[in-house]
């Protein structure tokens, strides 16, 4: 008796498809390592976006209040004597663009308390006496009165 013997072929890729055998998981595997380098730099460039954001947030805030400061020190200025100026002012060019500008309101009631209140805008005065808040810009607003 003959005994035939059988070898049990356990590879995952039988001879006959040797030559193309591997290959789908080189595709897979550049796949995925695609995937990962994908989403790590979409996760960089989402932080650096913020990090812009938060830097030009910060000099149009910077821009704003300078222009407030600058608005009610002007309003201090003619409202220097106490039968002064009385009324709505514009402030315009301001900011180290020449894009700020600020508002302001000059008020006194029956006791002669004076009340100054200036609204100041990072963008929107470039031109000159104009002042309207512009589509993206911040609004500081500073009071005083005395």
């Amino acid at each position: 008796m003959i005994k035939k013997i059988l070898k049990i072929n356990n590879s995952a890729c039988p001879n006959r498809y040797a030559k193309r055998c591997g290959r789908g998981f080189v595709i897979l595997f550049a796949v995925t390592i695609s995937s990962i380098l994908l989403a790590i730099a979409l996760g960089v460039a989402n932080i650096a976006l913020k990090e812009i954001r938060f830097g030009t947030n910060a000099r149009d805030t910077n821009n704003a209040f300078f222009a407030a400061d600058t608005a009610i020190e002007y309003a201090l200025f003619l409202n220097k004597d106490p039968n002064s100026y009385i009324g709505n002012f514009i402030i315009s060019q301001l900011g180290g663009n020449g894009e700020a500008c600020a508002t302001g309101d000059i008020t006194k009631d029956a006791d002669d308390k004076t009340t100054i209140v200036v609204r100041g805008y990072s963008s929107g005065g470039a031109e000159l006496g104009v002042c309207t808040q512009g589509t993206n810009s911040t609004e500081r607003q500073l009071e005083a009165s005395y």
